[in-house]
């Protein structure tokens, strides 16, 4: 009995997160299905250009030049709808320049971006004393993403946040031990919940 309700519920969660992911809606300006299914990382190695290509991550750092601003950008794996996921995990550093001023202010570091564009060489440039060569995109959209919403640490039901397997089901839960949809950071709302569980009462005396 235990096994079947087990069972179940990973065929409902699973559902969910497919039923989530289908209906994951791309803002408009980033929609488009002719990207050209590449890394920084394969760019620079390759040598290609010419490539479109949709990309994102954290902003490092944003400098307004004569005619264009060009945005330093960590790479990250996009998830459905665009968006840039925070797993530590990266493709590499690139640089998206558009033509215009965009003020620095109000890209800071760390915000999370999307550009579409085209990929044009690559540019070399200082990362401490390490010469780096970035990718270059030469962008028609760069996307800026609401700031995530942070959950404060605190309770929540056990089918809402990173690990709900853990301990209704007896065990961890289906994705990777620990469950990423709902409110956690699987579907970007934010960083990983904690749940905090009250002790366990203390045992009667006798």
């Amino acid at each position: 009995m235990r096994h079947a309700l087990k069972t179940s519920a990973s065929a409902i969660a699973i559902g969910a997160v497919a039923l989530l992911a289908g209906c994951a809606t791309i803002p408009a300006p980033l929609a488009g299905n002719d990207f050209v299914v590449t890394t920084p990382q394969q760019v620079v190695a390759s040598s290609a250009t010419g490539q479109r290509v949709r990309w994102g991550g954290e902003i490092i750092k944003v400098e307004p030049r004569s005619d264009q601003t060009c945005f330093e950008i960590l790479s990250r794996e996009l998830y459905a709808d665009a968006r840039p996921n925070r797993r530590d995990k990266s493709d590499g550093r690139f640089i998206a320049c558009k033509q215009g001023f965009y003020d620095p202010e109000l890209y800071p570091k760390g915000r999370d971006v999307t550009v579409v564009g085209s990929v044009n060489g690559t540019e070399r440039h200082k990362v401490g004393e390490f010469d780096y060569t970035f990718a270059k995109v030469d962008a028609n959209e760069v996307y800026l993403w609401p700031k995530r919403a942070e959950y404060p640490p605190g309770y929540y039901d056990p089918f809402w946040g990173p690990c709900w397997g853990d301990p209704f089901w007896g065990g961890p839960g289906w994705y990777g031990g620990c469950n990423r949809w709902g409110y956690g950071g699987y579907w970007g709302g934010g960083p990983p919940l904690i749940i905090v569980r009250p002790n366990p009462p203390p045992p009667k005396s006798h």
